[in-house]
């Protein structure tokens, strides 16, 4: 049976510095692409997919982000204040996972953008989550059919989706898309403190409990202020 995730992790508390100068005097999720800010784009796709809550860390301008979600009812937005000390990406989703239950949940990033395809990626990614075989299943876009990326990928993936995280010289033909649902159960041996999400991934990876799901659509990676621009070129296109 797919488990259909009712909550959501978002991470909003980087610094943004690549983004710079658009993130001097305001936070990376609050940069606005095609009319509106990333992290909207987020919890629109978020409320469309039935999630009712949404647990957003913040740490860089902090206000402006609480004060900028605070109407918000869908989906309905919890606050996990990190203004005090910087927690990663993993650190940030120890300490919310009171607020996230012991249920399967989605995690995104709050500067990620795509444009579905023919069905709601997020609902795909229900979907094809089963609990039974993986730990973490994440949104993979194609490199190749990307915009604004330029890396060499993150992992490439076999038939059945599992993952294989690229080695040091490879180039493979995926990239993580900044969506994913994950079991909370993985946190349970977690250190405090700092760390990274990808900590997550590769014991995950490890234990042959890491998958991916092919992103139907096109994924834009928006690290940098050229890349803004990028972005709302492919988007005006995909709504004229």
């Amino acid at each position: 049976m797919p488990v259909k995730p009712s909550k959501a992790m978002v991470l909003a508390a980087g610094l943004g510095q690549r983004m710079r100068p658009l993130t001097d005097r305001m936070p990376k999720p609050l940069v606005e692409v095609a009319g509106q800010p990333l992290l909207d784009h987020v919890l629109d796709k978020l409320a469309v997919a039935g999630v009712a809550e949404a647990v957003i860390n913040v740490h860089y301008l902090p206000d402006q982000i609480i004060d900028h979600v605070a109407p918000r009812t869908r989906p309905r937005v919890i606050i996990s204040d990190e203004r005090d000390r910087v927690l990663g990406t993993g650190g940030g989703v120890v300490k919310a996972l009171p607020l996230l239950g012991d249920r399967p949940f989605f995690l995104l990033n709050a500067d990620t953008m795509w444009i579905d395809g023919v069905r709601s990626n997020l609902a795909r990614l229900a979907e094809a989550f089963d609990p039974a075989r993986m730990d973490i299943l994440l949104l993979m876009a194609p490199t190749a059919s990307s915009i604004g990326y330029t890396g060499r990928g993150d992992y490439s993936m076999l038939p059945d989706g599992a993952l294989r995280k690229r080695r040091e010289h490879q180039v493979v033909p995926f990239v993580y898309a900044g969506a994913a649902i994950m079991s909370p159960s993985i946190f349970a041996g977690a250190p405090n403190g700092e760390f990274s999400l990808t900590k997550m991934f590769d014991a995950a990876n490890e234990q042959e409990r890491l998958f991916g799901l092919r992103l139907d659509g096109v994924w834009m990676h928006v690290g940098t202020p050229d890349a803004v621009q990028a972005a709302e070129e492919a988007f005006s296109e995909s709504v004229a």
